[in-house]
Protein backbone atom coordinates (compact mmCIF):
# COMPACT_ATOMS: atom_id res chain seq x y z
CA UNK A 1 0.00 0.00 0.00
CA UNK A 2 3.23 2.55 1.26
CA UNK A 3 4.65 1.74 -1.99
CA UNK A 4 1.65 2.60 -4.11
CA UNK A 5 1.20 5.90 -2.46
CA UNK A 6 4.67 7.03 -3.12
CA UNK A 7 4.43 5.83 -6.79
CA UNK A 8 1.35 7.87 -7.03
CA UNK A 9 3.03 10.62 -5.68
CA UNK A 10 6.26 10.72 -7.11
CA UNK A 11 4.00 10.54 -10.57
CA UNK A 12 2.33 13.40 -9.54
CA UNK A 13 5.26 15.16 -8.59
CA UNK A 14 7.13 14.55 -11.70
CA UNK A 15 4.27 15.75 -13.77
CA UNK A 16 4.17 18.63 -11.69
CA UNK A 17 7.66 19.64 -12.33
CA UNK A 18 7.52 19.25 -15.92
CA UNK A 19 4.52 21.11 -16.62
CA UNK A 20 5.95 23.83 -15.27
CA UNK A 21 9.16 23.79 -17.80
CA UNK A 22 8.91 25.14 -21.10
CA UNK A 23 10.01 22.01 -22.92
CA UNK A 24 7.95 19.27 -24.62
CA UNK A 25 5.67 17.59 -22.12
CA UNK A 26 3.88 14.24 -23.29
CA UNK A 27 4.30 14.69 -26.89
CA UNK A 28 6.28 16.23 -29.71
CA UNK A 29 4.48 19.19 -30.59
CA UNK A 30 2.96 19.81 -27.17
CA UNK A 31 4.17 23.79 -26.14
CA UNK A 32 3.93 25.31 -23.22
CA UNK A 33 3.36 28.68 -24.67
CA UNK A 34 2.43 30.65 -21.66
CA UNK A 35 5.92 30.34 -20.38
CA UNK A 36 7.21 31.79 -22.98
CA UNK A 37 8.83 35.44 -23.63
CA UNK A 38 7.09 36.07 -26.53
CA UNK A 39 3.71 34.88 -26.09
CA UNK A 40 1.52 32.96 -29.02
CA UNK A 41 -1.42 35.68 -30.19
CA UNK A 42 -4.21 35.42 -32.55
CA UNK A 43 -6.00 37.85 -34.44
CA UNK A 44 -9.44 36.66 -36.51
CA UNK A 45 -11.87 38.37 -38.71
CA UNK A 46 -14.97 36.07 -39.44
CA UNK A 47 -18.42 36.98 -41.38
CA UNK A 48 -21.02 34.71 -42.83
CA UNK A 49 -18.73 33.23 -45.08
CA UNK A 50 -15.11 33.95 -44.41
CA UNK A 51 -13.10 33.18 -41.48
CA UNK A 52 -9.55 34.84 -41.46
CA UNK A 53 -6.65 33.71 -38.77
CA UNK A 54 -3.30 34.90 -38.08
CA UNK A 55 -1.38 33.17 -35.32
CA UNK A 56 1.81 34.63 -34.53
CA UNK A 57 4.44 35.06 -31.66
CA UNK A 58 3.85 38.44 -30.04
CA UNK A 59 7.53 40.01 -28.75
CA UNK A 60 7.58 43.38 -26.70
CA UNK A 61 10.01 46.08 -27.68
CA UNK A 62 11.67 46.10 -24.59
CA UNK A 63 13.20 49.42 -25.07
CA UNK A 64 15.11 48.68 -28.49
CA UNK A 65 15.39 49.42 -31.82
CA UNK A 66 13.26 47.36 -34.06
CA UNK A 67 13.31 47.59 -37.29
CA UNK A 68 16.76 48.74 -39.52
CA UNK A 69 18.77 47.31 -36.11
CA UNK A 70 17.19 44.25 -33.89
CA UNK A 71 15.27 43.13 -37.33
CA UNK A 72 17.46 44.67 -39.81
CA UNK A 73 16.52 46.40 -43.62
CA UNK A 74 16.57 43.67 -46.37
CA UNK A 75 16.53 40.53 -44.67
CA UNK A 76 13.98 37.59 -44.19
CA UNK A 77 12.49 38.17 -40.95
CA UNK A 78 9.60 35.40 -40.01
CA UNK A 79 7.08 38.28 -38.41
CA UNK A 80 7.00 37.58 -35.06
CA UNK A 81 8.81 35.56 -32.46
CA UNK A 82 9.03 31.38 -32.23
CA UNK A 83 7.37 29.91 -35.04
CA UNK A 84 6.61 31.57 -38.57
CA UNK A 85 4.09 33.48 -38.60
CA UNK A 86 0.65 31.38 -40.16
CA UNK A 87 -2.36 33.10 -42.00
CA UNK A 88 -5.31 30.59 -42.89
CA UNK A 89 -8.27 32.08 -45.12
CA UNK A 90 -11.63 29.84 -45.83
CA UNK A 91 -11.97 31.55 -48.98
CA UNK A 92 -10.68 32.98 -51.79
CA UNK A 93 -9.46 36.35 -51.51
CA UNK A 94 -7.36 39.57 -53.35
CA UNK A 95 -4.30 40.01 -51.48
CA UNK A 96 -3.26 43.14 -51.37
CA UNK A 97 -4.70 43.00 -54.92
CA UNK A 98 -3.16 39.63 -55.78
CA UNK A 99 -5.38 36.99 -56.03
CA UNK A 100 -4.78 33.79 -53.00
CA UNK A 101 -6.17 30.81 -52.56
CA UNK A 102 -8.07 29.71 -49.48
CA UNK A 103 -6.08 27.70 -47.03
CA UNK A 104 -3.16 28.15 -44.72
CA UNK A 105 0.26 30.12 -45.34
CA UNK A 106 3.52 30.79 -43.69
CA UNK A 107 4.08 34.78 -43.18
CA UNK A 108 7.43 35.91 -44.03
CA UNK A 109 8.01 39.40 -44.56
CA UNK A 110 11.32 41.95 -45.68
CA UNK A 111 11.48 45.42 -43.88
CA UNK A 112 12.89 48.21 -45.12
CA UNK A 113 12.36 52.16 -44.76
CA UNK A 114 9.64 53.37 -47.10
CA UNK A 115 8.69 49.55 -48.35
CA UNK A 116 7.80 45.74 -46.80
CA UNK A 117 7.80 42.65 -49.01
CA UNK A 118 4.75 40.41 -47.73
CA UNK A 119 5.69 36.98 -48.73
CA UNK A 120 2.90 34.34 -48.42
CA UNK A 121 4.81 30.72 -48.06
CA UNK A 122 3.54 27.31 -48.78
CA UNK A 123 5.92 25.58 -45.70
CA UNK A 124 3.91 25.44 -42.48
CA UNK A 125 5.63 24.70 -39.02
CA UNK A 126 8.42 26.62 -39.67
CA UNK A 127 10.54 27.33 -36.87
CA UNK A 128 11.88 31.18 -37.40
CA UNK A 129 13.13 31.82 -40.91
CA UNK A 130 16.34 30.08 -40.26
CA UNK A 131 15.03 26.93 -43.29
CA UNK A 132 13.18 29.50 -45.37
CA UNK A 133 13.08 28.46 -49.05
CA UNK A 134 12.01 31.28 -51.67
CA UNK A 135 10.97 28.85 -54.19
CA UNK A 136 8.23 27.74 -52.00
CA UNK A 137 6.85 30.91 -52.50
CA UNK A 138 3.49 31.07 -53.03
CA UNK A 139 3.05 34.93 -53.48
CA UNK A 140 5.23 37.96 -52.81
CA UNK A 141 3.53 41.79 -52.58
CA UNK A 142 5.12 44.69 -51.32
CA UNK A 143 3.20 47.36 -49.37
CA UNK A 144 4.11 50.87 -48.33
CA UNK A 145 4.71 51.79 -44.38
CA UNK A 146 3.43 54.44 -42.48
CA UNK A 147 4.23 55.81 -39.08
CA UNK A 148 2.03 54.96 -36.11
CA UNK A 149 1.10 58.54 -33.66
CA UNK A 150 1.60 56.22 -30.97
CA UNK A 151 4.33 53.34 -30.13
CA UNK A 152 3.51 49.77 -29.96
CA UNK A 153 5.33 47.94 -27.36
CA UNK A 154 3.83 44.50 -28.53
CA UNK A 155 3.62 43.39 -32.01
CA UNK A 156 0.03 43.74 -32.81
CA UNK A 157 -1.63 42.46 -36.04
CA UNK A 158 -5.26 43.75 -36.34
CA UNK A 159 -7.89 42.99 -39.00
CA UNK A 160 -10.15 45.95 -39.68
CA UNK A 161 -13.15 45.50 -41.57
CA UNK A 162 -13.71 47.22 -44.87
CA UNK A 163 -16.20 47.88 -47.94
CA UNK A 164 -14.46 44.93 -49.99
CA UNK A 165 -12.97 42.92 -46.93
CA UNK A 166 -10.76 43.55 -44.33
CA UNK A 167 -6.96 45.06 -43.62
CA UNK A 168 -4.72 43.48 -41.82
CA UNK A 169 -2.83 45.62 -39.88
CA UNK A 170 1.06 44.83 -38.22
CA UNK A 171 1.99 47.64 -35.71
CA UNK A 172 5.12 47.89 -33.81
CA UNK A 173 7.12 50.62 -32.45
CA UNK A 174 5.94 53.19 -34.65
CA UNK A 175 5.71 51.42 -37.73
CA UNK A 176 2.47 50.41 -39.24
CA UNK A 177 1.92 48.24 -42.35
CA UNK A 178 -1.51 47.22 -44.17
CA UNK A 179 -1.96 44.66 -46.16
CA UNK A 180 -5.72 45.09 -48.02
CA UNK A 181 -7.95 41.81 -48.17
CA UNK A 182 -10.84 41.71 -50.48
CA UNK A 183 -13.34 39.09 -50.97
CA UNK A 184 -13.70 37.60 -54.52
CA UNK A 185 -16.85 36.50 -55.11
Amino acid sequence: MKLRICSALFCLISLQALAQTDSVATARDTVRAQFRPSPVALAFYKTDNCYLKLTYGQPLKKGRVIFGNLEPYGKIWRTGANEATELTLTRDVRFAGKPVRQGTYAVFTIPNEKTWTIILNTELGQWGAFHYQPEKDYLRVDVPVETNTQVYEALTFRFEETETGADLSLMWDTVKVVIPLAFTK
